[in-house]
């Protein structure tokens, strides 16, 4: 059976990617991300192969790999791809898998589908990426009440930025959810300061 954590956000350029491979390289884990929308800039498994340093047969191939870099259900209809829901079966993994999602959990993948029907389905603990800037608790809370609205298991809500106190209180009280950290804004994005920041400022046992 896979055991596997979601990871959403409240939003596209959140940091999510950069989280998820800072969490798979502490879970020495797996990483599959099942829609990838937009090549040219490079994809979101090769960012996380980069800054994880796991072996490639740890980073599992995308169900999808849509070529313009837009909303999946939108970039599947421009490349001419009719996304079925069948194929986002996990794939086997013998050990903690981590699922990136896209955007966040009201993303639309076509046909009236959402992500967040997939999480649903899957069951999976989840966890949210949030930026800590202006705007941060109505989008978390939103994210939070979606997930909650489908029985979807959240783990927490993970944070990125500059530390903002209040908010990340807030959010944490208002939506009763576990605050599991926040990763700083690195001046050197590599994988060695990533691997710190993370193991500073987060439990890898909250992800368990």
């Amino acid at each position: 059976m896979t055991h596997a954590i979601v990871i959403t956000a409240t939003d596209t350029d959140v940091g999510k990617t950069i989280f998820s491979a800072a969490l798979t390289a502490a879970l020495d884990g797996c990483y599959w991300k099942p829609v990838q929308a937009g090549l040219d800039d490079g994809t979101d498994s090769e960012k996380v192969a980069a800054l994880s340093g796991l072996p490639a047969d740890r980073i599992l191939p995308e169900a999808y790999r849509l070529a313009t870099p837009a909303s999946p259900h939108l970039a599947a209809a421009i490349d001419n791809v009719v996304i079925d829901p069948a194929r986002f079966d996990p794939p086997a993994c013998d050990r903690r898998l981590i699922i990136e999602g896209a955007g966040g959990p009201l993303v639309p993948l076509g046909g009236g589908l959402l992500y967040a029907d997939i999480f649903a389905r899957w069951r999976f603990g989840t966890v949210i990426v949030a930026r800590t800037t202006l705007g941060t608790i109505n989008h978390s809370l939103l994210a939070i009440e979606a997930l909650r609205a489908r029985d979807v298991p959240i783990v927490g809500i993970a944070f990125i930025g500059d530390a903002q106190e209040d908010s990340e209180r807030t959010i944490a009280a208002i939506g009763q959810v576990k605050r599991l950290g926040r990763l700083p804004m690195l001046k050197a994005l590599t994988r060695e300061n990533l691997r710190a920041a993370f193991a500073d400022n987060f439990d890898a046992g909250d992800f368990a």
